[in-house]
């Protein structure tokens, strides 16, 4: 059984920048597709970003193109989301997300079988 936990999150302001880390443990990161999505009140789920380790491909929401980065530190087995030029529109709690089969990296929340509890951001005008 993997865990993830994620943390980094908080207030910031518009324009600010913002790293989340994804701690995961029970096995290497890299065994998953992993993906970081986000949820905003009253919003579906909406994914931002994934990454298929073996191939290092990495897929990201159009809308989000060039402002999120994922990466992942092998040592520390945590994967991260950089953040920025932050928005009002970015506030949401941001989740980490893992899948069994680490080439299958996909935009939709069921396909992946593990997540964090989340993280907050919220991002001032």
């Amino acid at each position: 059984q993997v865990r993830l936990v994620e943390s980094g999150g908080g207030l910031v302001q518009a324009g600010d920048s913002l790293r989340l880390s994804c701690a995961v443990s029970g096995r290497t990161f890299s065994a998953y597709a992993m993906a970081w999505f986000r949820q905003a009140p009253g919003k579906e789920r909406e994914f931002i970003e994934g990454i298929n380790w073996s191939s290092g491909g990495t897929y990201y929401a159009d809308s989000l193109k060039g402002r999120f980065t994922i990466s992942g530190d092998n040592a520390k087995n945590t994967v991260y989301l950089d953040m920025n030029s932050l928005e009002p529109e970015d506030t949401a709690v941001y989740y980490c997300a893992a899948g069994k089969d680490p080439t299958v990296v996909a935009g939709i929340a069921q396909m992946y079988d593990y997540w964090g509890q989340g993280t907050q951001v919220t991002v001032s005008s």
